[in-house]
C-alpha cells in the first residue's frame, strides 16, 4: 500500500455537482507524483479532496494505512500532512523567520533544528530571514510557503501550483529543492500547469480531465506516450 493513497474519490463543492469522479491518486515515499492536465480538469480538486477540503461523497483517503476519509484538514494536518496552496500561502506583512515559526505552530518540541535545514535548503531565505515576506519577489515567496510547510515536519508535503507565475530560470530552481526534499524520503505530491517540466522529475503522473483519471505512469512513460504529448504536451 502507498503511504497516500486517494482511491475512487467523487466529489465537489458543498452541494454543487461533482467535479471528481472515481479519481484515484497514489505516492509512495521518497516519490515525488504529479498531477497534470488541461484547466478546468479537477487538478487542484483533486488535491483538496486528499487534504479534506470539499465533500467526498465516495472512495476513501488513507495515510500510512488508516482511513482519514471523514477528517478535518486541521486534523490531517496533525496526522503529518502540509499542504502549501497556490495563493495566498503567507504572511506578507510577517518577517521571512515569523513565517517559518508560523509553520511550526503545533509543535511542542525545539524548532531550531527544523530552522536550520529550511535554510540549508532555500539559503536565500536565511539571508533575508528579517526582511518582510510581502516585499520578496514571486519565487522566493513560494520559497518561504514550502519552507512552512516543512517546519511542521510532514510526512507528506502537498504543492498546488508551485510554480504558478515564476519565471522558467525560477522554476527550475523550485523543482531543483523538490527534488531535494524528495530525497529525504519525504512523499511530495504536486499539481503542476507546466506539464512536461514536471513530468520530468515525477516518479508517479497522473493526467486528469473532467475530473477523472485519463492517463497514468512513470513521468518517463507520460512524456513518452503519443497520446499525451500530442493532447497535453505540444507534440
Amino acid at each position: 500500500m502507498s503511504f497516500l493513497i486517494g482511491q475512487n474519490m467523487t466529489g465537489g463543492y458543498g452541494k454543487g455537482p461533482d467535479i471528481l469522479h472515481d479519481c484515484t491518486i497514489e505516492v509512495d515515499k521518497g516519490e515525488i507524483a504529479v498531477i497534470v492536465g488541461p484547466n478546468g480538469a479537477g487538478k487542484s480538486t483533486a488535491m483538496k479532496a486528499v487534504f479534506g477540503m470539499l465533500n467526498v461523497h465516495s472512495g476513501t483517503v488513507f495515510l500510512d494505512g488508516e482511513d482519514i476519509t471523514h477528517l478535518t484538514p486541521q486534523a490531517r494536518v496533525q496526522k503529518g500532512m502540509g499542504f502549501v496552496p497556490q495563493t495566498h500561502n503567507i504572511f506578507t506583512s510577517m518577517s521571512v523567520e515569523e513565517n517559518l515559526e508560523m509553520g511550526a505552530f503545533i509543535r511542542k518540541d525545539d524548532i531550531s533544528e527544523t530552522m536550520e535545514q529550511v535554510y540549508e535548503l532555500f539559503p536565500i531565505l536565511k539571508e533575508k530571514r528579517n526582511q518582510h515576506a510581502g516585499e520578496l519577489s514571486g519565487g522566493q515567496r513560494q520559497q518561504v510557503a514550502v519552507g512552512r510547510a516543512l517546519m511542521t515536519k510532514p510526512k507528506l508535503l502537498m504543492l498546488d501550483e508551485p510554480t504558478a507565475g515564476v519565471s522558467p530560470i525560477v522554476m527550475d530552481e523550485l523543482f531543483d529543492r523538490i527534488i531535494e526534499v524528495s530525497r529525504t524520503g519525504l512523499p511530495i505530491l504536486m499539481v503542476e500547469q507546466n506539464a512536461k517540466q514536471a513530468l520530468e522529475i515525477a516518479d508517479k503522473g497522473y493526467v486528469l480531465v473532467q475530473g477523472a483519471n485519463a492517463y497514468s505512469g512513470s513521468g518517463k512513460e507520460l512524456l513518452a506516450d503519443p497520446e499525451v504529448r500530442k493532447s497535453f504536451l505540444g507534440g
